[in-house]
């Protein structure tokens, strides 16, 4: 048997433990609680998404694809872009198939970040974007969003402030995880006023494009030529189609950045699912699926923020995104971590702590919620946190 005490086992994440995902969901599990914490919808996806992929199945289309991906379904996502945000990206060099966009941002700071480089992260920042910097050999940069009366936003000036000749990268996410805010044009600008003649790349995470609310629309940076021409832009499918579990998603960027995302792209998964990326291009011949997403979840946003306005709990804005902020020093001044336990294991409502989201943790009293549920899911969540 090998002796693992004479083996060096020291990796360069270190810190990183179980994420807080799996632990609250495992909580919730326990203790039978309501789980609005991890973001997953609890509802099932359209049956002719799971016939195309079944027929996809049965047709034999069942062996490796292109390794960029099934030339179908790229043409596709190049023609949504096109008519969504007028911009033009060649399927053929410009568009890679991605095993979710987890690996996508992965690959997009592993084939660019290096050793020595250092990489802007706006925080609160979804989880997996510093582990990839640190596997990459870069120094995450982390600037603090601000949380003011119109809800969180990005510091532009503190951004501007923290780029030095190391700056690599500036990771970006909107609609925003796990603030439900938005970039809008004004954002778009002052990011483009600071990359303006550097070196820096963008990498921006767009999953959740297609759930922007009040008749908003999203500002993809890929609107933007001079934010496109420098960037990674991606996206999900698992999002959009209520499939977060097919884990498939995408890449757009200018053929001198995909062909290096393709070099590191073939080593780390060399290629996705081929009957779910053939059914994902059957289902995206008919727009309505995705235009007609922010009405479906903004109505689920509504019945959600209504059922806690008798509540202690605060709704902070949801401009994006299936998620919901909530402070709720009102009601308690447990930390964030300590509340969100508490909530699930006595009142039966799972959450995830806002300060969850940050390398240092930052206690504001603030937890997030995901409505991506059933209808009867939501009312029962309500009907216990009522008793809040």
């Amino acid at each position: 048997m090998i002796q693992s005490a004479h083996l060096d086992l020291t990796s360069r994440l270190p810190a990183v433990g179980t994420t807080v995902f799996t632990v609250m969901s495992a909580l919730a599990a326990q203790h039978e609680a309501v789980n609005l914490g991890q973001g997953f919808p609890d509802f099932p996806c359209d049956p002719r998404l799971v016939g195309a992929a079944t027929t996809a199945m049965q047709a034999g289309l069942n062996q490796y694809p292109p390794m960029t991906g099934v030339p179908a379904l790229r043409e596709q996502i190049a023609r949504k872009i096109a008519t969504v945000y007028h911009a033009q990206y060649d399927p053929a060099t410009e568009i890679t198939i991605t095993a979710g966009a987890t690996q996508a941002v992965m690959t997009a700071i592993l084939c660019s970040v290096h050793p020595g480089d250092e990489v802007i992260v706006i925080e609160p920042a979804y989880d997996c974007y510093v582990p990839a910097i640190m596997l990459a050999g870069g120094t995450p940069i982390c600037v603090s969003m601000t949380l003011g009366a119109e809800g969180y936003e990005v510091p532009w000036p503190q951004v501007a402030a923290s780029v030095t000749p190391k700056t690599r990268m500036i990771i970006v996410n909107s609609p925003h995880n796990p603030t439900g805010s938005i970039l809008r044009a004004n954002d778009l600008q002052a990011l483009g006023d600071i990359v303006r003649n550097t070196r820096i790349l963008i990498l921006s995470d767009e999953v959740y494009e297609h759930m922007v609310y009040d008749g908003v629309a999203h500002a993809s940076i890929c609107s933007i030529p001079a934010l496109a021409e420098r960037a990674f832009v991606v996206s999900s499918f698992g999002k959009t189609y209520h499939v977060t579990g097919w884990k498939v998603g995408y890449v757009a960027a200018p053929p001198a950045l995909s062909a290096e995302f393709r070099k590191v792209h073939q080593f780390n998964v060399f290629t996705v699912n081929t009957p779910i990326q053939h059914a994902l291009s059957h289902y995206m011949d008919e727009p309505a699926h995705y235009v007609n997403l922010p009405a479906f979840y903004q109505r689920k946003r509504d019945l959600f923020q209504e059922g806690l306005a008798g509540t202690r709990f605060r709704l902070l804005p949801a401009d994006g995104t299936y998620f919901q902020c909530v402070d709720y020093s009102a009601v308690s001044d447990l930390p964030e971590d300590e509340f969100a336990r508490w909530l699930t294991v006595e009142i039966g409502v799972a959450a995830i702590p806002v300060s969850a989201f940050y390398q240092t943790p930052r206690e504001s009293g603030i937890i997030r919620f995901c409505f991506a549920k059933q209808d009867a899911t939501l009312h029962t969540a309500l009907a216990r946190l009522a008793k809040v």
